[in-house]
């Protein structure tokens, strides 16, 4: 049996020369580091069939003595860690390369991007250590659930008001414009009481979000559905009533699932789309059609003086609720630009973390 030198590839990080050496079903290997030379003796099966294979390799940089090595069925791949951390121009002493060796394209990095993987161990070993830190939270599976549940009768409610009005209008087409209150009010009022949970989540830290955003959605729309529409039946056939649940509903059917699915750590790519996109047009619809309604209440509470504030004798009879409506148009368009700014940033930060994780 002759004694032949095997195809080596080699690849490198800034800490480690990987080598790979095309012999299968190795045996009896003998691998060591000598001097700064890694000597290489086994048997197997090489290029030219069964035989024995050796070679030595003098390396350009000095390296650690200590060799690891794992053999499989068809190659034997050698570990060597370089005395001092940095990035070889070569990996052989000599400047002429070595014929029996070749790139590892496989592992094959540059400086750069080795550079950049190397940052990224960093990175996730930082995090476990951080979370490694953080007591666990027993409770954690509970909270979990119980948001699972909200978001999941949220989402049915909002489904059956959504489905409810797309199929009225397909079949009465704007006759349906003018009973859409009397018809999904109920479903309405249940779905926007159980919203006040959004408020109490963040304030008891069951969420990460602040209680500001979901409290100005909130009261702004209970105001409008319990004060404007629910106090005044003349308000209730008007067709913005159809345009404000319409785009409600709208919002929500893609707001919930979201939440739904990050309660059991899974993400659908299209879904996150229309989460964080179909609000940039349909907020400010929402607000608009809001804004109409409370325009359209005013002469109605001037005329009914249903909630006006009496007055002294000496200063008239009473203070209309228009004058409040009229206030509350001004803050209106205020949290409009405060939620509006909020779910950008969320936007914004969304997208840059899985653009970053992507890379």
């Amino acid at each position: 049996m002759q004694t032949l030198t095997p195809h080596v590839y080699w690849a490198q990080r800034h800490g480690e020369i990987y080598l790979r050496v095309e012999l299968s079903d190795a045996q009896n290997l003998n691998i060591r580091v000598q001097e700064n030379t890694l000597c290489f003796k086994g048997q197997g099966h090489g290029a030219k069939g069964e035989n024995e294979y050796e070679f030595s390799l003098d390396f350009l940089k000095p390296v650690k003595a200590e060799v690891t090595h794992r053999s499989t069925q068809r190659q034997v791949n050698i570990t060597v860690k370089k005395r001092e951390r940095g990035w070889w121009d070569r990996l052989a002493a000599q400047e002429r390369k070595p014929l029996f060796l070749a790139p590892d394209f496989d592992r094959w990095l540059d400086e750069s991007d080795a550079e950049m993987e190397l940052r990224e161990k960093e990175e996730k070993l930082n995090k476990i250590l951080f979370e490694s830190r953080i007591p666990k939270d027993p409770y954690l599976g509970l909270k979990k659930g119980y948001l699972f549940m909200y978001n999941l009768v949220q989402f049915l409610g909002f489904s059956w008001i959504f489905v409810n009005m797309t199929v009225r209008l397909f079949i009465l087409g704007q006759d349906s414009f003018y009973d859409t209150f009397h018809t999904i009010a109920d479903v309405m009022y249940f779905c926007q009481i159980l919203a006040v949970i959004e408020v109490v989540n963040p304030a008891l830290r069951l969420v990460r979000t602040g209680v500001l955003p979901p409290l100005i959605q909130v009261f702004g729309r209970n105001f409008l559905l319990f004060i404007i529409l629910g106090a005044q039946e003349d308000m209730q056939n008007k067709p913005v009533v159809f345009f404000i649940f319409y785009l409600w509903s709208t919002i929500e059917i893609f707001r919930y699932p979201f939440y739904m699915l990050a309660c059991i750590d899974t993400e659908w790519k299209l879904l996150t789309w229309l989460r964080y996109s179909l609000w940039i047009p349909l907020y400010p619809l929402g607000v608009i059609a809001e804004a109409v309604a409370v325009i359209q209440s005013i002469p109605i509470f001037d005329e009914t003086k249903v909630l006006s504030l009496p007055l002294p004798r000496a200063l008239g009879t009473s203070l209309s609720f228009s004058y409040i409506l009229q206030l509350y148009l001004a803050v209106m368009f205020l949290g409009l630009f405060i939620n509006f700014r909020h779910l950008y940033k969320m936007r914004k930060r969304r997208f840059r973390a899985k653009k970053k994780k992507a890379n």
